[in-house]
This record gives structure tokens, sequence and C-alpha cells, in this order.
């Protein structure tokens, strides 16, 4: 690390919007601390993606802590009784708040994030929320990000004794998922390494038919690509 680089925190899923976002960050020169969460999420696997992406972009820090959302519930995500939606139309998956969502998950991860910054004494906090071509989740969209970080700046002590004022940095916001595959790529970006499938296999092949899947082949299919990621047999042609 240089001393004249900004450190930041970079909340890292493992994921093709989060790796993007990690790339977009080393690329404007910041020195890079990845967080990850084990929150209790059925694909797992997004774990040891996010262990890849951070060593092969070059995080200085890569650090995975764990919350136990199971606790919980309330999502097809933390809960194995209720199914992950598979094979809906395109135009419905942004319709209406799907069963995927994760009650207040965005909220506790910049909370997370916010507490990290301020130890490293970090004004920038990066996060990969899309408003285009989403599965709809509230605490996705810009409004809920802008009202984030009013609350961030007076929720610490070096927000309030003047040390620290927090940049929410969301540069993938107004994107569709074509333009982040086309950004990550002119990026260098290796989305073979990358898990965003909610049912994945045990090694991390994708099931091709849930809302994740489906919208990150729609990115590659619009940019003429294949998706680089291993697929289920089961996922056939991939859609």
């Amino acid at each position: 690390m240089t001393k004249d680089k900004r450190k930041t925190v970079v909340l890292l899923s493992g994921g093709l919007d989060s790796t993007t976002t990690l790339a977009i960050a080393i690329a404007e020169g910041f020195d890079v601390y990845a967080l990850t969460f084990k929150y209790g999420q059925r694909h797992e696997a997004e774990l040891h993606a996010a262990q890849r992406v951070a060593v092969a972009l070059g995080a200085t820090q890569h650090v995975v802590t764990q919350i136990d959302l199971r606790q919980f519930g309330g999502s097809a995500i933390t809960s194995d009784d209720v199914a992950i939606p598979k094979d809906r139309p395109i135009e419905q998956i942004s319709q209406g708040i799907p069963v995927t969502y994760v009650p207040a998950r965005n909220t506790i991860f910049l909370s997370f994030g916010l507490a990290w910054a301020e130890v490293l004494g970090a004004e920038d906090l990066f996060i990969g929320v899309n408003a285009l071509d989403y599965s709809g989740y509230p605490d996705c969209r810009p409004e809920f990000i802008e009202a984030y970080e009013r609350m961030a700046n007076l929720a610490t002590k070096a927000g309030v004794e003047g040390k620290q004022r927090l940049k929410i940095h969301t540069p993938l916001i107004n994107l569709t998922k074509a333009q982040i595959v086309a950004k990550g790529l002119a990026l260098g970006v290796d989305y073979s390494i990358t898990v965003t499938c909610y049912d994945p296999g045990i090694d991390g092949e994708a099931c091709g038919h849930c809302d994740a899947c489906l919208l990150r082949l729609k990115g590659f299919r619009e940019n003429g690509l294949a998706d680089p990621a291993p697929y289920k047999e089961s996922a056939g042609a991939r859609p």
C-alpha cells in the first residue's frame, strides 16, 4: 500500500455485482478492505468465491464475519422451508419484493462496514447495489443509500468529532446487468471465479434458473458472451 492511498471498505459477497464493485474501487486507487458475511445463507459457496476474488483482485485485507440471520428466517435465502423461485420471466423479477429478500440485510451489512471504516479511519464505503435489472429489494434503492449515509454521519464518534465524513459509493446503482458485465470485463475481472446463484451445487455450480442466475445470464447474453461460471447439468442450455 502506498501512503497516499485512501482506505475503503468494500462489501464483498463473491457475486458478479460486488466483485465488479471491488474492481472499480481498486481501479479508482483505493486501498481496499473487503468485508464478507457468513449470515446463514443457503448459498455458502459464495463465501469461497469471495475469498478467491479478494486474493485475485488484490484486497489489502479480507474479513469474513459471522451473523446468524437463520435465527430469524423470513427469507428463502435463510430458511430451508421456503423454496427459491425458479424460471420466472425476466419482466416479473423486479416487480414486487420476492421471497429471496432477507429482512434488513443491507442495513445490517452497512452497519458492520461503517464500524470497520471508523476503526480504519476510512471515509469511503463501497456497496454493489443495483436498481436496474435487480430483484426488487427495497434496500438496493438510491433513496435507502442516501438515507443511510445521512444516518451514518450522525452515528459514530469520528463523525460527531468531525474526523470522518463517510461517503457510500454505489457505482452500479444505475447500470443494467449488461453494463455491469461490460464494466467488469474492461477492468479485467475473471467472472469464472464468482458465484451469484441462490441455489448452487456444493462446488458452486450455478442452477441457471433462479432470479440471480437469470439476471446474470441476461447480462452476459446482451454482451454477446457466455457466462464463464460453471453451471449444473440441470441448467440445460442456460436461457
